[in-house]
């Protein structure tokens, strides 16, 4: 019976693409969120109904990874499809010094194989609303616009060159006709801008994002949009009414859920509309794991910025009831192992885009997978390599400088492959109990793939940084 809905859901779906449109794409890319904080993944302190829902109707993944457990390189790999590395984006990008001490580049290289322009070429119309953070923030006012990487439009905050929301922020008590402003000088990277109430800024967004799926859907085009919120990074400004005792944790929670809710919206637009509920793909994740004393990663160890799994699991949800097999509603896949930069070549698959010229991605098709047609897995492994100003963060002192998943094994070193850290995660996927002394062919199989991998992409400044 299984093989027979497999069949049947195959031939359903090359059917529907050879007679429906070109699937629209929404990406929401949240900030600084653990893998444990929607509802749907274990939170019981905190409600996501929103998120919860597109779960409920599509497929949650318990082992997806984004590339870089901290925002630019994590974002340069979901928007190329390649490890960050290979763009000289490791770290967040910081002003023109701070990016010059740790090797990196000041900007996202305009001519990265971006998955916009790939949909662009192909007919879709291409927007970006919210964080971009690959480039124009700080005193780096001379990064290429957005609009210069594929999309047709956009709306950011202070971390990109282009019209942009800039936050007020109220605290409860104080005169709301004396907002505070963060981020002023951010005016200048850009004409406009606009200031509003932080609190509501991913509003502000989705907003953006409906006015422009109404025009696509007018121009009878198909449509890719990144949905990247500020929410939830720090600092946490929710609604005055959420503030409750004002603490880190209660702050973070409250918004959380603000931001669920006025995600809300952008789904409803979608679910309501029949023709878009049957042609659209709607994806949700986070970029990076939590900030410690705010978000939580479940069962996992570590935090943004570490290597561990609380640093790049991240928690996926995929929502699409005319695209994903329908027999998998609700289906909770905890064996597949990929990441995010496979989304790329998968979403160039799904909606018959060309992938760019000359470009070996780091990320593999994986359309049955996304689309809930199997529970197997990536076959690469899924390498990274920590951000060169982090070697010690978060209270510990000596970070590991690499890591790899693959199959069932984690593996973490230095760059020159000692401190060896191996972890069976089908047994412990804590983290609790190295056994790298009991597979030493496993850790020098898996020491030569990672510091292979590491020799063979552009240098950071990660171990002159270490020694200081």
């Amino acid at each position: 019976m299984k093989l027979l809905l497999t069949l049947l859901f195959q031939a359903f779906f090359v059917q529907s693409l050879m007679s429906a449109s070109r699937p629209n794409i929404i990406l929401v890319f949240i900030d600084d969120m653990g893998w444990g904080d929607f509802s749907c993944f274990g939170n019981e302190s905190a409600k996501t109904p929103h998120i919860d829902r597109l779960a409920k109707e599509g497929i949650r993944f318990e082992q997806f990874y984004v590339n870089s457990p901290i925002c630019s390189p994590s974002r340069t790999a979901i928007s190329t499809g390649q490890y960050p590395q290979r763009w000289r984006i490791t770290s967040y990008l910081s002003n023109r010094n701070h990016n010059n001490q740790r090797g990196m580049a000041q900007w996202l290289d305009p001519k990265a194989p971006m998955l916009a322009r790939s949909l662009q070429q192909n007919g879709f119309a291409t927007g970006h609303f919210g964080k971009w953070h690959m480039g124009g923030q700080r005193n780096v006012d001379d990064a290429p616009a957005i609009t210069d990487y594929g999309f047709d439009a956009s709306l950011t905050n202070f971390e990109g060159m282009g019209p942009k929301l800039l936050p007020l922020t109220l605290k409860p008590g104080q005169d709301p006709s004396k907002p505070g402003r963060i981020w002023g000088d951010a005016q200048r990277l850009g004409k406009g801008f606009r200031w509003m109430q932080r609190s509501k800024i991913t509003e502000g967004f989705v907003d953006e994002a409906i006015g422009f799926i109404d025009q696509a859907v007018q121009k009878k085009k198909p449509f890719y949009i990144n949905l990247w919120p500020d929410d939830v990074h720090s600092p946490f400004w929710p609604p005055v009414v959420k503030w409750g005792d004002g603490s880190k944790r209660t702050l973070y929670l409250s918004v959380l859920e603000a931001m669920d809710q006025q995600l809300g919206k952008l789904f409803e637009r979608i679910r309501l509309d029949e023709q878009l509920r049957e042609n659209t793909l709607v994806l949700v994740c986070s970029d990076n794991g939590p900030e410690l004393g705010a978000g939580v990663a479940g069962p996992f160890r570590g935090y943004k910025t570490h290597l561990y799994e609380g640093g790049i699991r991240s928690s996926l949800v995929a929502w699409g009831p005319g695209l994903i097999n329908p027999s998998k509603s609700g289906h909770i896949n905890k064996a597949s192992v990929f990441s995010a930069v496979d989304l790329v070549p998968t979403l160039l698959e799904i909606t018959g885009t060309s992938p760019a010229k000359n470009t070996n991605y780091d990320g593999e098709i994986l359309v049955d997978i996304l689309l809930g047609n199997s529970n197997e897995s990536r076959q690469k492994p899924i390498l990274f390599r920590r951000p060169p100003d982090r070697d010690a963060f978060y209270g510990v002192k000596d970070l590991p400088d690499l890591a790899v998943r693959h199959g069932k094994w984690k593996f973490l070193c230095e760059y020159d492959g000692s401190q060896a850290e191996l972890y069976d995660m089908k047994l412990d996927r804590a983290e609790k109990t190295n056994v790298a002394r009991n597979h030493p062919s496993t850790v020098k199989k898996l020491t030569k793939i990672l510091i292979d991998w590491h020799k063979s992409m552009p240098p950071d400044n990660g171990a002159k940084l270490a020694k200081n």
